[in-house]
């Protein structure tokens, strides 16, 4: 049984190798699927460094289940991530929100009215995990948003 991906840290930029860690694949076979996926293009620094931003490691990700879990050829991968962006283009054009893949979150008044009643330390410190942890969802919501931009 494979081991499932790490977690993508919420970061801006990753380099090549960070980003090889967290699809699992190596840095050649990203420099390849740049190559074979126009999508895909890292920003590229000094020296020719990548730097690839979430929504391209989301893409990455994408494209190695494609190609390695669901047995897609390179040509088959490269069609279906075509038909893939251009659906997500079209549920933006028709003002449709793109939510696949993002565990909603239901909020109610009892969970507000919890954190504006906090005032212990121990409380204040579980508020602050709490609300980190739901910044760091709405920074990956954000992130898939912008992925048909």
């Amino acid at each position: 049984m494979e081991k499932p991906l790490p977690p993508i840290p919420a970061k801006r930029y990753f380099t090549i190798g960070e980003v090889g860690d967290l699809c699992g694949v190596k840095p050649h076979v990203l420099r390849y699927w740049e190559q074979e996926f126009t999508q895909l293009r890292p920003m590229k620094r000094r020296g020719n460094r990548r730097y690839y931003q979430h929504h391209e490691v989301l893409m990455i990700r994408r494209i190695r289940d494609l190609l390695y879990d669901q047995g897609f050829t390179i040509s088959g991968a490269r069609n279906k991530m075509q038909e893939l962006l251009q659906n997500e283009r079209d549920k933006k054009r028709n003002g449709e929100v793109m939510l696949d893949g993002v565990e909603v979150l239901e909020v109610d008044d009892a969970d507000l009215a919890y954190f504006a009643d906090s005032d212990s330390a121990d409380d204040l410190d579980a508020d602050t995990e709490h609300l980190v942890q739901l910044r760091r969802e709405l920074f990956e919501i954000r992130e898939l948003l912008t992925v048909a931009a």
